[in-house]
């Protein structure tokens, strides 16, 4: 279009321009904002080429916008803000105005542009707040109209000058005159403007003679300013035809000066007109004048005597100071060397000049405070200009009792000076650096009176402390000022802060001073400047000071902070700086937030680079590097550091914890420091994490994507700060990861608010680590959304009554555009923005909130703590789980339980909006980590909807929380967000859904309550898509339990609803109904309720001919109704369809029963494929196909399929995982009662032996042993389970050994005759009177020694299986966790180079475990143990127990000290002690391999299986708990449990065995003897047990009375099918 059809295309740019103004769109936002910029932008442009076009619609744009018709404030402000926008684009289009603009074009812009500019230079109000702006901004216009389009201005000038001439009235209108002050005038246009005045100056009247003295003065500043050069090129080369001009118009003016009055108003005037005249100034210097200029000599002698006060009238004095002060300022803009004389003519002045202006005693005033300051300014400039060096009156501004007028025109000089350097010849402020002292005393002053006349706390004072302190009582001034000396405070900070954004180096210069005063200087100056930032009753100072502040962060600012320590004084300085502002951002307490956000955005760059650029000095890294790990750096005495005087400030700038007190001045002081309060350093970036953290859920767009930007900078700064030592970047931020997401973020064009949002929330689920910024970020926005919640639900009662003033409310919070809702005392839920920011909240708190819950919980949510010992011994023994709800009073815990009563909020305004959000965001943005606290609270809950006897409570309310919770699971399980398996399976959901099933089951048959039925059952759909993630205790009864609730609905033509549309909702409960029927039905054992008295088998039978003729049913429902619609013509296609889908359902259900019950079920449906229906028939045979593809094990009909059920369930407690664990096992061992151990351990060791897999359970066994062990001391002491495993595989292994060994000695004790009538006691005070002492230490150590040798000299006999368990038993106290071991070390059992556990006393573990569990019971009970026929005589039982305590010593490795009798043997016991660890290290550090090892126990007895069965059975929620909360549970994933589950469902409960005589179940079969038999005698190895074994032909099963195995013998040789059992 702009190709083809460009006139219309600049008018469609014109008129969106015109649309997109604030008088058309109302209040602007971001949005609309950078949209106009734009706008402005391509019209800019578009000027360049058509020009004429733009200008022609601005102008038509302005003049409409001038005659509107506002009413209001608001409205008046949008008129202003669009006036200027239109100005500024107009200005800018005729600055780069073509040079060949039409001459048409030039004749357009002065009768259309011009009359529009003019109406905002003559008749805008002086009351008007925006007037000066408005005329600004128009002069600015006219300016650059008159550069190109001169002629045409000065046409309009000069008619109306003709027009004056002539006109015979007073009081004439002089505005277009006045247009001589904003036009563009250079030297040729001046002439023009002198000669035109000077032709037609006598004809006018006095108002325009007055009108144009004034606008000529200020038309010859205009070109002096702008073109300096031209001026000083006059003194170079004079222009006679310019002297003439200005001479012919002195004498004219000096003429107009007859009275006065008149001659002060010309003399200004006068003085430039003179200046003009270079030759003539020269002429009138000499002593001899030329006639013609005598009157330019007297009236510089009437001058100088004004200005020394001679001239008799204040009016004249005045006036002379005006124009000597005119004749200073001209004359800088001239160099010396081209004309000296008006030097001399300025010195002959100056000082009295400065005497009258600067005078402290006697201020000067002409009853107008802005041009006494203007003049005052010009003269201090231009003084500085003349002379630099000569600064006695700056000596007079800068003291403390000077007004503060004076302090003003410094301090406005000063910046005029920086800002304005034109001419080379002018001295640079460099020659004021010497009062950098004073300016910041001053400064310093001025803010405290400035911020203490505003009523706010005073101004911040520094001291040379490295802390924040209270220096209250340094400050010299108590007094409140009054309301206007404040306003010339306020003017007076105004203008310093401009001075340093000016020239920073002059606040900061600190000469002759040494580095820690310098630091103290700078960091007064900055804190200063940071007070400000927040000042919301001084904004525009609060600009200037984010603008002075961005400019100290300069590289070659920050080098001034403190040359001697740059590094340390910028962490210092600049992070307290970073703390405060983020702790009033966090607060909520500025105007403009985002503004400041983007300041801070480049604050954090500037930081950036300054660390850039110390990276390389090697000197500054130690310090890059000190103060990011969390060190403060070593202080002098003298290091300052900022303090705050008040007790807001100090307050905000100590999070948690109070500062360090005193000067810390030692390096130990520094030392304490480090490992108590944090450095400011890393308060900073913590307190910058909460601001970004808590910008994310801003309503205000811009906001959040400055935010997100902003963590970009922290993850640069992390990079290089770990670049100077080799630390990985996540030491300094752990969420490195996400930060750069979040920044990535940022660059992108967001598709609007609630994608931003959307986005950001699945980003802060991504955080992984907990943070003190992000656990405080989220805590802050939790209390800002308490109270935003509780505002809300009481709306409109919180509004404000009866106009009453918001004053209470507002102290924190001035409009509502300054801060989120949270921030305020009220809310106005007409404001979109109140309810989006309290949504975007409740989404942040959802994200947000798992990392929190890791913060408070470092166990993580239902979590197991293993026990391997009774509650008495061991911490946390049989189960211990950790609540998933936490704390009640945890922040997180109360956000959830808030979050569910809003679930059902009825407020009659938003409710439907905060339902619907808290489903949606709960649903699907809440964290991971916080769904076992969501579904334990969910089933807390809807628990409660139930009465003591379990009748439902029904209400409205409780059955919209139960519609909400079926909404919310559903989006729960369909969402997979990133991390929800981990966190789905911690908590069970069982109870929770059959009591939401229950609920609805009573719900009755009306519409909303049929599709709260079909909601539910996709939810349950949904739920067993998701079951690898969930958690279910018992599955299949669970399961079961759903089947029967939800067939129960299953309709059919049993609704008689006439309604068609209820008819529709009932199919598709139908539909949905049978679709989760399907889900549940996949590999379900049918699971008949427990007690009811009938064998389980038969139970099996009823409860699969019930589901399946419910299926059947349903099929000839959907053949008849589809036989009815097809004879109706099929008017009713969607209800056939959806009968179509429901048979496809019915199929299916019908398949996955049989599938999964075949044993059970096939006896009652293999009659179908005999049916005489032929559609019965088919459907039989459909369903036969589909159990065949889903590849149904028919082998579950075989007569050995218990037997074959009970194999898998050993299988699956001995399976081992890829990382060596025993998932079911170690979960059977965490939570079998302490009363069940030693069956437990008997069964455990058992099955693994026989699976040649013992060595694993040892090693897993021992190793939580180790883990929970507090010393070597108390190892493997306590009843604990691998105590118990340990004794049994002692006893069981052992047997022989200690037999062969222990016989011999202890018959040789027994029965020798040198042994008969000796005494072994050895304590005095059992001695009798014919024993000797010592003789019976000499017969015990005599015994003890032979034992002993014989000990160690047997480990050549020692039993292999023996050898395993010392060895495991070495390895476990070596070396820590399993887990910690790689995963191909774990799998070929070698554990080196592991972190230690108990290294030094590892081998003294295996001796002390091995004499304490194994061979010194057998020594002092050698009868009970099996080895002698009889009890010894007391004295030989004496003896051996005495004899057992010496070779526990040596065992141990330790000494006797208690027993006094049983000291003089630890000579022998420390002997013997390196003998004895020899030996265990002999019989510890082989472990033979798995081939090699006699399997002793690889035949199980039936009564170990049984015993295992009835183990998992009682146990079977238990251990489906400890699974889903280990942290290790996805490594095994839930595959093992899930079989288990099955098998069981299978096998039924322990007292349903699957042999004939029942009465079984209530023997004990835990005797052992058997396998002890077994195993003593070695029947196993023999080739006969081998070649039995092979036949199958044996069964055990039970125990005689006696309590010995029973076998049987079964005969299937002759007849197939038949089995005899023999009793033997």
């Amino acid at each position: 279009m702009a190709a083809h059809r460009p006139v219309e295309w600049v008018q469609a740019v014109v008129s969106r321009f015109d649309e997109q103004l604030p008088i058309k769109t109302g209040q602007q936002n971001t949005h609309t904002k950078v949209s106009t910029e734009h706008n402005k932008e391509c019209l800019i442009n578009i000027s360049k080429y058509k020009f004429s076009l733009v200008i022609s619609g601005l102008t038509t744009i302005l003049k409409n916008v001038n005659n509107m018709r506002i009413f209001g404030e608001a409205a008046e402000k949008n008129l202003y803000l669009s006036q200027l926008i239109i100005l500024d684009t107009l200005e800018k289009c005729l600055a780069g105005q073509p040079k060949d603009t039409m001459r048409l074009d030039e004749t357009m812009l002065v009768k259309q542009l011009l009359p529009e500019i003019c109406h905002f230079l003559h008749t805008c109000r002086e009351g008007n707040q925006h007037a000066a702006e408005l005329r600004n901004s128009a002069s600015g216009v006219l300016f650059s109209l008159s550069c190109n389009n001169f002629n045409a201005v000065f046409s309009r000038i000069s008619t109306r000058l003709q027009e004056l001439t002539v006109c015979s009235e007073d009081n004439v209108d002089v505005h277009d005159i006045e247009l001589l002050q904003y036009i563009n005038v250079d030297c040729a246009k001046l002439k023009r403007l002198l000669k035109e005045t000077a032709f037609k100056f006598k004809a006018l009247k006095k108002v325009a003679q007055l009108a144009v003295i004034n606008s000529l003065e200020k038309a010859f500043w205009n070109w002096v300013e702008n073109y300096p050069d031209e001026f000083t090129k006059l003194y170079q080369i004079p222009q006679t035809d310019m002297a003439e001009c200005a001479e012919k118009l002195f004498d004219l003016v000096d003429g107009f000066a007859e009275s006065t009055k008149r001659k002060a108003a010309v003399w200004p005037l006068q003085i430039i007109l003179l200046i003009l005249c270079p030759e003539i100034i020269q002429d009138i210097s000499k002593d001899v004048v030329d006639e013609n200029n005598m009157n330019k000599k007297l009236f510089l002698d009437s001058l100088r005597k004004a200005l020394a006060g001679h001239g008799g009238s204040r009016q004249l004095t005045e006036s002379a100071a005006i124009a000597c002060v005119k004749l200073c300022k001209a004359s800088t803009y001239i160099n010396w060397e081209d004309n000296s004389v008006i030097f001399l003519l300025v010195q002959s002045m100056v000082v009295d000049l400065k005497n009258l202006l600067f005078n402290p005693s006697k201020p000067f005033s002409r009853g107008s405070q802005p041009a006494d300051v203007d003049l005052m300014i010009d003269c201090l400039v231009s003084c500085f200009r003349i002379s630099p060096h000569n600064n006695q009156h700056f000596k007079i501004c800068l003291a403390q009792n000077s007004p503060s007028t004076f302090h003003y025109v410094l301090v406005n000089s000063l910046h005029r000076i920086i800002t304005n350097s034109a001419l080379d010849w002018w001295p640079k402020i460099d020659a004021v650096y010497c009062h950098s002292v004073e300016l910041r005393n001053m400064f310093g002053e001025t803010l405290h009176k400035a911020v203490q006349g505003c009523g706010a706390h005073p101004a911040i004072r520094m001291a040379p402390s490295l802390t924040f302190k209270e220096k209250v009582t340094s400050l010299k001034f108590k007094e409140k000022p009054t309301d206007l000396e404040t306003r010339s405070y306020k003017y007076l900070l105004l203008s310093m802060v401009k001075l340093i954004h000016a020239d920073p180096k002059l606040l900061l210069c600190n000469p002759r001073k040494q580095g820690p005063e310098t630091q103290g200087s700078t960091a007064e100056l900055i804190t200063g400047l940071v007070q400000l930032v927040p000042q919301s009753h001084m904004p525009e100072i609060a600009q200037e000071a984010m603008e002075a502040l961005l400019v100290l962060h300069q590289l070659d600012s920050i080098d001034l902070w403190n040359p001697d320590a740059p590094v340390e004084t910028f962490w210092e300085i600049s992070s307290q700086m970073l703390f405060y502002i983020c702790k009033k951002l966090t607060s909520h307490q500025m105007l403009s937030s985002t503004e400041i956000l983007k300041w801070l955005r480049e604050i954090l760059i500037c930081r950036n680079k300054f660390l850039l650029k110390n990276k390389a000095d090697r000197s500054s890294c130690h310090f890059l590097f000190l103060y990011g790990v969390g060190c403060d750096v070593p202080s002098s005495g003298t290091t300052s550091q900022m303090s705050m005087d008040h007790e807001e400030l100090l307050r905000s700038c100590t999070p948690g914890a109070s500062l360090r007190k005193g000067k810390g001045n030692s390096s130990m002081d520094s030392a304490a420091g480090c490992s108590g309060t944090p450095p400011i350093c890393r308060q900073a970036q913590t307190k910058l994490e909460v601001a970004l953290y808590m910008f994310l859920w801003s309503p205000d767009t811009e906001a959040v994507l400055v935010a997100m930007s902003c963590f970009r900078h922290l993850c640069e700064e992390a990079d290089i700060r770990c670049g100077v030592d080799e630390v990985s970047v996540h030491n300094f931020l752990p969420n490195y990861n996400t930060f750069m997401e979040f920044a990535s973020v940022s660059n992108m064009m967001s598709t609007g608010r609630a994608a931003l949002q959307k986005r950001v929330m699945a980003l802060l689920r991504r955080i992984e680590h907990p943070t003190a910024g992000n656990t405080e970020a989220w805590e802050d926005t939790h209390a800002k959304w308490e109270q935003a919640t509780k505002l809300i639900l009481n709306y409109p009662k919180a509004k404000m009554e009866d106009g009453q003033a918001a004053e209470s409310l507002h102290k924190t919070i001035v409009k509502r555009r300054m801060s989120h809702v949270s921030g305020g005392g009220s809310i106005d839920l007409s404001d979109t923005d109140s309810l989006q920011e309290w949504i975007n909240m409740t989404g942040f708190l959802c994200a947000l909130g798992g990392v929190c819950l890791q913060q408070r919980s470092n166990s993580g949510l239902a979590t197991y703590s293993p026990p391997m010992g009774p509650v008495s011994e061991r911490k946390g023994s049989m189960i211990s789980v950790m609540s998933s709800e936490g704390n009640a009073d945890t922040p997180v815990s109360k956000f959830m339980d808030r979050l569910l009563s809003l679930m059902v909020c009825n407020h009659e305004k938003v409710g439907l909006q905060i339902r619907t959000n808290v489903k949606d965001l709960v649903g699907l943005e809440l964290s991971p980590a916080l769904y076992p606290m969501l579904f334990n609270k969910l089933k807390n809950t809807i628990s409660k909807f139930f009465d003591s006897q379990g009748q439902v409570l029904l209400t409205d309310t409780n059955t919209q929380f139960v519609e909400q919770t079926i909404a919310i699971m559903k989006n729960l399980l369909d969402n997979h967000t990133e991390g929800s398996s981990e966190h789905l399976g911690q908590a069970s959901i069982e109870t929770m859904m059959l009591n939401l099933v229950r609920y609805v089951r009573v719900l009755g048959n009306m519409v909303h309550a049929i599709q709260i039925k079909t909601k539910l059952c996709q939810l349950v759909e949904v739920m067993m898509a998701r079951r690898d993630d969930l958690s279910f205790c018992q599955e299949m009864k669970f399961r079961n339990k759903m089947v029967e609730y939800l067939t129960d609905w299953v309709m059919g033509t049993s609704n008689q609803a006439a309604d068609d549309d209820v008819k529709c909702l009932t199919r598709d409960l139908d539909q949905a109904s049978m679709e989760a029927v399907v889900s549940l039905l996949a590999g379900l054992p049918l699971q008949p309720e427990e007690g009811d008295g009938v064998e389980l088998m038969e139970a099996k039978s009823q409860l699969f001919l019930k589901y399946f003729t419910l299926f059947m049913n349903l099929l000839n429902d959907c053949s008849e109704v589809e036989d009815e619609n097809a004879q109706t013509g099929g008017r009713k296609r969607g209800m056939s369809r959806r009968l179509a889908s429901l048979r496809h359902c019915t199929v299916l259900a019908m398949s996955n029963l049989l599938n999964a019950n075949v044993d059970s079920g096939l006896m009652h449906s293999i009659g179908l494929g005999y049916h005489k229906d032929l559609q019965t028939r088919a459907t039989f045979m459909e369903v036969l196909t589909k159990i065949l593809q889903q590849g149904t094990e028919f082998d579950t009909l075989a007569e050995t399929v218990l037997a074959d059920r009970f194999e898998r369930l050993v299988e699956l407690v001995t399976m081992m995982g890829d990382q060596g664990e025993l998932p079911i096992a170690m979960a059977l061992a965490n939570v079998v009662p302490c009363s069940q151990w030693d069956e437990l351990a008997r069964v455990l060791v058992t099955l693994f032996d026989s699976r040649h897999l013992l060595y694993q359970l040892l090693w897993n066994m021992f190793s939580k042993e180790v883990e929970l062990a507090d010393s070597m001391q108390t190892l493997f002491r306590g009843n604990s389970l691998a105590s118990k495993i340990m004794t049994f595989c002692f006893k069981v292994y052992g047997a022989t050994y200690l037999q062969k060994l222990l016989d011999p000695l202890l018959r040789i004790v027994i029965t020798s005759s040198d042994w008969q009538h000796v005494s072994f006691e050895v304590d005095p005070t059992r001695l009798e009177q014919s024993e000797s002492l010592e003789e019976n230490q000499r017969n015990l150590l005599q015994m003890t020694e032979k034992f002993f040798h014989a000990i160690i000299s047997s480990s050549s006999e020692f039993p292999p299986q023996l050898r395993s368990v010392c060895h495991c038993l070495y390895q476990a106290t070596c070396h820590s966790l399993l887990n910690k071991a790689t995963v191909k070390e774990k799998k070929e059992n070698k554990k080196s180079v592991v972190s230690q556990r108990f290294p030094q006393n590892s081998i003294g573990a295996v001796g002390s475990a091995m004499f304490l569990r194994f061979i010194n019971p057998a020594i002092v009970s050698p009868y009970e143990a099996g080895i002698l026929d009889k009890k010894p005589p007391p004295r030989i039982e004496r003896g051996l127990k005495l004899m057992s305590k010496i070779l526990q010593s040596i065992a141990n490795h330790v000494l006797f000290t208690k027993e006094e009798h049983m000291r003089p043997f630890n000579d022998f016991v420390k002997s013997n002690f390196d003998a004895a660890r020899r030996f265990f290290l002999d019989i510890a550090s082989d472990c033979p391999t798995s081939d090699t090892v006699n399997h002793s126990l690889s035949f199980i007895s039936d009564g170990n299986v049984l015993a295992l069965h009835r183990l998992l059975w009682n146990n079977q929620e238990k251990i489906g708990q400890y699974l889903s909360s280990n942290r290790d549970h996805k490594a095994v994933g839930r595959r093992p449990f899930d079989k288990m589950a099955t098998l069981l469902a299978y096998l039924g409960p322990p007292e349903h065995k699957p042999v004939a005589d029942t009465h079984w179940s209530s023997l004990n079969l835990t005797s052992s003897k058997f396998e002890e038999f077994m195993t003593r005698h070695q029947v196993h190895e023999k080739e006969e047990f081998k070649a039995l074994k092979t036949l199958s032909i044996f069964y055990q099963a039970g125990t005689s009375k006696a309590g010995n195995p029973i076998f049987y013998y079964v005969a299937r040789s002759n007849i197939v099918g038949y089995s005899d059992c023999i009793s033997c």
